[in-house]
């Protein structure tokens, strides 16, 4: 097995893969959230953008194409190359860019934003990111591109309507065009290449896995949360920007009250995760997020035409979302088998996908035919749903995942080495995947005897790893 220093950083290389990446993460990102709190206003000059059906599925179409499109972006790029894929995605959501930013009606704006999600890059991008790092860093990598997708939203909540009041919803789009042509530039001369691109268990999907994490009801109550969480999330934007303008905010002054809101849910949210995280603790701090979210949704319904039960509820909004949108994954992937890791978050993110288009479609037709109100009912039953199903979730296991490079194993060996491994004290859970020669582990957070298993892989590595 090779040697680990834990106390070692990442390389340049894996540290200009990481950032790399998460910049193309970010910059994507961020071209989608910008026009969240600005193009339900926007619509209404556009022909066919009074109709509030038209508006949400022209915000949510992104989700679909992005869903039917993200696995096999991924698989795609192990046949004929990451960077390839990427690129290609890339100048898809460039051209949606630019289609939007020259749209006369409504519908060129639902075609350009459907080219935009059909750039679905992130199981390619994932995927890349795995080839590049260690495993012992991987998890690290794969922080970083969450916080950077975490700090692309709330950067454009209040971006958005300052960049609206300078050059428009067009210029919006033109730019998140520009930024993903420059993201282009990142993945060709900043982005390495990679040595070897070989598939992944515990980033990618595996086809073989999938009725296994799909008949998963832990998983599944998961998957329905993030589905709901994001439905949600796009149906609200049909509907809070026009409620925060007919409620007397003029609408290049709504930074004005997502600016403070967001700070503030930070300021709560963060030590909430780190006592549940710290303490073993996430389900009842998941729970209470769910319910805070469904007072929110509740708060919104009976105060749509009030901007201060608007700012209020928006408040306690974006508490339980940035909570849940931080621990969600987290708790999939102590949930999921080891070796079936990359499979679950897989289907995660294809459920996230759907809950944008369901959100924006459903949520606008809501608005259209029976009124603003009735859009937060839609969201109060969704969440009430999630909360139900979130009661009987199996307390998530206070582990973590560890990863330990051995070299390709004949499968008997293997199977040797997974049972030896699982009688460690502390491992809770042990997989071994011999062709592609990494040992996977879920161990305790209260400790586990690292020397023993260390021993055993040592004792298990092919000449010339040990």
């Amino acid at each position: 097995m090779a040697q680990i220093d834990l106390s070692e950083s990442m390389t340049r290389a894996e540290r200009r893969a990481a950032s790399g990446l998460a910049a193309i993460f970010g910059l994507r990102m961020l071209g989608m959230f910008l026009i969240l709190p600005v193009f339900a206003l926007y619509a209404e000059d556009l022909p066919g953008g009074d109709n509030h059906t038209l508006v949400g599925l022209a915000l949510g179409i992104y989700g679909l194409t992005q869903a039917i499109l993200m696995l096999p972006f991924g698989m795609a790029s192990d046949r004929i190359g990451r960077k390839k894929v990427i690129i290609f995605g890339l100048i898809l959501f460039a051209l949606g860019s630019f289609v939007a930013m020259a749209a006369t009606d409504i519908y060129w704006t639902i075609i350009g934003r459907a080219l935009q999600g059909a750039g679905a890059v992130s199981a390619a991008v994932t995927a890349m990111l795995a080839d590049l790092t260690r495993e012992e860093h991987r998890t690290k990598a794969m922080a970083l591109i969450g916080s950077t997708i975490g700090i692309a939203f709330a950067v454009s909540l209040v971006a958005g309507p300052a960049l609206n009041r300078v050059i428009g919803v067009p210029g919006i789009f033109a730019l998140t065009g520009i930024l993903a042509l420059a993201a282009i530039w990142v993945i060709k001369v900043w982005v390495p290449d990679p040595a070897d691109s070989h598939f992944h268990t515990d980033a990618q999907a595996n086809p073989a896995r999938l009725v296994d994490v799909l008949k998963d009801g832990q998983l599944a109550r998961l998957d329905f949360g993030i589905f709901a969480l994001h439905a949600a999330q796009m149906a609200m934007f049909v509907v809070v920007p026009v409620a925060l303008k007919d409620s007397g905010l003029p609408a290049n002054d709504h930074w004005a009250v997502y600016l403070p809101v967001l700070l503030g849910s930070f300021v709560l949210m963060v030590p909430a995760l780190i006592y549940g995280e710290k303490r073993g603790q996430m389900k009842p701090v998941y729970i209470g997020a769910v319910a805070l979210m469904l007072a929110a949704q509740l708060g919104l319904a009976v105060g749509i035409e009030s901007l201060w039960a608007i700012v209020w509820a928006l408040f306690f909004y974006f508490v339980a979302f940035n909570l849940l949108e931080a621990s969600l994954p987290s708790l999939i992937s102590k949930l999921a088998p080891a070796s079936a890791k990359g499979t679950a978050m897989g289907v995660y993110n294809t459920a996230q996908a759907l809950g944008l288009f369901f959100g924006g479609f459903f949520g606008g037709w809501l608005a259209e035919h029976h009124g603003f109100t009735t859009v937060f009912v839609f969201c109060s039953v969704l969440i009430a749903v999630w909360l139900l199903a979130s009661l009987s979730m199996n307390a998530p296991p206070a582990v973590k995942t560890r990863l330990f490079r051995i070299g390709t194993l004949p499968p008997d060996q293997a199977a040797l080495l997974k049972m030896q491994l699982a009688e460690v004290s502390g491992v809770v859970e042990a997989s071994v995947l011999a062709e592609e020669g990494v040992a996977m582990l879920k161990v305790s957070l209260r400790g586990w005897d690292e020397a023993a298993a260390r021993s055993l892989l040592d004792a298990a590595a092919p000449a010339g790893l040990a």
